[in-house]
């Protein structure tokens, strides 16, 4: 092994990826690691920063570092299967496969010519679209950008005016994939408190005040928590941004409409702001494009940089947006959709409220249900055959609860979930009550 600490770095990050060492399993102390190694301390603090910064491993203060629970590589696969035969699948996040649009009937309507290297990034159709989207919650967009899919906006954006040792505000508890790709761009996520109408204001003020260059927030189908702007809190924060026009507002609408409520925005003020809409959850997972509205400098940069990337996202997948978005049947359907995973979302939150379990999820595919202790609430229900997700990789400081993925989730199982889950919880109630 090379005793450097690159060499030590590169060891470490080898056996991450073969999974010696697992997502969340703890890593070995500074002492530890320089004693098994045979080099300093220094050098093995060195390398554990080194690997900090990447974000393949995770230190919270005074507990040992970890492996991240998404660390930025590619791991050798471990055969696990499926959830279990028999076993049904709320930890996903996926939209229901039955409400998604027909595909093949529209690719076969589209009639295509070969691009050329100097043709526009951004056909005028979509342009269009786009900027009515955004209108919606009340985004007036000059200039349009597009990514492959939201997290490559989010990126993207991020990378246009921040680097490594920024510190980022986030939601919290976050969607975990927005906190694993902060670290592994070097930067620093700092947690703001939310409750069901998304980030609170004071939360945001004191992470403005302790150096937060940039905030990402989720104006609804919060993802864990179904959270959701209203008007009023929108303008709450809004009152916190006037008094900070500098700080960089990425807005990622990844449902937009089919969230099941009105888009509000917190941006229009700010000098650096991006608002993103993904297609994917409304389209399919499969429609890796998403729509970034922005000022003009961020657009510049994030438009120049791709432009010596990828170059564009694919004609062909623009077109077949446009294509399906201008049919009647597909826009019914959308809000078909809509009202469907709003109610089912709805559903389980009464079911679950006749149980006396509290639970939130305004809006989006998911339940955010708060419990004592995730690990054993996750196994005792994947015994009842449910699996569902832990909180933990969402969760910076907030407390314990699991996510419930509601979008292909009938209001009989709803009822059946329900009851489970108040079994197993009912011996906790018993013990705090004694």
């Amino acid at each position: 092994m090379d005793p450097s600490a690159r060499g030590l770095a590169t060891t470490i990050e080898a056996a991450i990826r073969t999974r010696i060492l697992a997502p969340g399993e703890a890593v070995p102390s500074v002492r530890e690691m320089a004693a098994s190694a045979g080099v300093s301390t220094a050098t093995a603090a060195a390398a554990l920063t080194t690997l900090r910064r990447r974000g393949l491993i995770v230190t919270r203060e005074r507990r040992r570092s970890v492996v991240s629970i998404r660390p930025p590589l590619a791991l050798v696969t471990v055969a696990t299967g499926t959830v279990g035969v028999g076993v049904r699948d709320l930890s996903s996040g996926n939209p229901d496969a039955e409400l998604l649009p027909d595909l093949r009937a529209s690719l076969a309507r589209l009639h295509l010519d070969h691009r050329s290297y100097d043709d526009e990034p951004v056909i005028p159709e979509l342009i269009e679209l786009a900027r009515a989207d955004l209108a919606e919650s009340g985004v007036e967009a000059g200039g349009i950008a597009l990514a492959s899919g939201a997290f490559d906006a989010v990126e993207r954006v991020l990378n246009a005016h921040l680097g490594p040792g920024d510190v980022v505000a986030v939601e919290d508890p976050c969607y975990s994939p927005t906190i694993d790709l902060i670290r592994a761009m070097g930067l620093v996520p700092l947690p703001i408190p939310i409750d069901d109408r998304g980030p609170l204001a004071p939360g945001l003020t004191k992470a403005i005040a302790a150096g937060a260059a940039a905030v990402v927030v989720t104006p609804r189908a919060q993802n864990p928590t179904g959270a959701a702007f209203d008007g009023e809190r929108a303008r709450e924060l809004r009152r916190v941004l006037a008094r900070n026009p500098g700080l960089l507002v990425v807005e990622d609408d990844h449902q937009g409409p089919i969230a099941g409520v009105d888009g509000y925005s917190i941006a229009p003020g700010q000098r650096r702001w991006a608002r993103v809409r993904s297609l994917a959850k409304a389209l399919g997972p499969d429609i890796r494009l998403a729509l970034i509205g922005g000022d003009e400098e961020t657009l510049s940069r994030v438009q120049g940089r791709h432009a010596v990337g990828p170059g564009w996202v694919s004609e062909i997948l623009q077109r077949l947006v446009v294509e399906l978005m201008r049919q009647k049947r597909v826009r019914a359907g959308l809000v078909r959709a809509t009202r469907i995973y709003s109610e089912r979302r709805q559903g389980l939150i009464e079911e679950l409220g006749r149980h006396g379990i509290a639970a939130i999820g305004r809006s989006g595919f998911n339940v955010w249900i708060p419990v004592p202790d995730e690990a054993t609430v996750v196994a005792a229900l994947l015994e009842r055959r449910w699996s569902v997700a832990p909180g933990a990789p969402y969760r910076l400081e907030s407390p314990p609860a699991i996510r419930v993925t509601t979008a292909a989730l009938t209001r009989r199982d709803a009822e059946a979930f329900a009851a489970d889950l108040a079994a197993v919880l009912a011996p906790k109630r018993r013990r705090r009550a004694a």
